[in-house]
């Protein structure tokens, strides 16, 4: 079953003895930790939550520079139906991960440029997904997003995806999509949330209940 959800996942039950200490709790004389915040992605056939330590000012910024990451207390679950597993900890290849919550602090305030939003649509394995990409006023967005970093964010997004038989929606402020993996893309006109799309997704939050 863990194969079916991923063959580079690695899931670990019992950390043991000799395991890092990702809970959260500082030994004393010990460096303080980085911050452990939320984490919710999506890969092709599986999605994950739990906690990962927030090593950069961002998100982004943390999976732009990682090639690998280590997440603890996870749900894995499988696309394929409601079939699913736990683990205290889960490493995972960034490049795996198509799509990923944006949360955390936003970064340092005063190195924000002023941007202009681009409605897209994207489509990545499985999900259908529609939101804000960010660009510099004179910069054509498609154009400049081939320039960007393997992890770019999108703002005000709706991700459309099965699990078994069953469409799901889920909204999320701000959504770090994985431009490497991304297999259409277009820029559209402003999208109305308040239009069912012809699938009628029932509609989710990201901690998996019915809204």
């Amino acid at each position: 079953m863990i194969q079916s959800l991923g063959q580079r996942l690695s899931l670990i039950f019992d950390r043991g003895a000799a395991g890092p200490d990702l809970t959260g709790a500082t030994p004393p004389g010990a460096a303080v930790l980085p911050p452990l915040v939320d984490f919710v992605a999506y890969a092709d056939d599986y999605t994950l939550s739990g906690r990962i330590r927030l090593r950069s000012d961002r998100l982004t910024d943390m999976l732009n520079d990682h090639a690998e990451l280590q997440l603890i207390d996870v749900l894995v679950q499988s696309l394929a139906g409601r079939e699913a597993a736990e683990a205290h900890e889960v490493v995972v290849p960034r490049d795996e991960l198509l799509l990923v919550h944006a949360t955390g602090p936003r970064g340092d305030q005063a190195r924000r440029t002023r941007t202009r939003p681009t409605h897209v649509e994207i489509t990545t394995g499985p999900y259908k997904v529609r939101g804000c990409l960010h660009t510099a006023p004179f910069l054509d967005a498609l154009m400049a997003l081939r320039r960007r970093g393997p992890m770019v964010p999108l703002t005000d997004a709706v991700i459309d995806y099965p699990i078994g038989a069953e469409w799901q929606r889920v909204r999320v402020g701000t959504l770090i999509v994985n431009r490497m993996a991304i297999d259409h893309i277009v820029e559209t006109p402003e999208h109305d949330l308040s239009v069912p799309d012809p699938v009628a997704p029932q509609l989710v939050d990201p901690a998996g209940s019915t809204l």
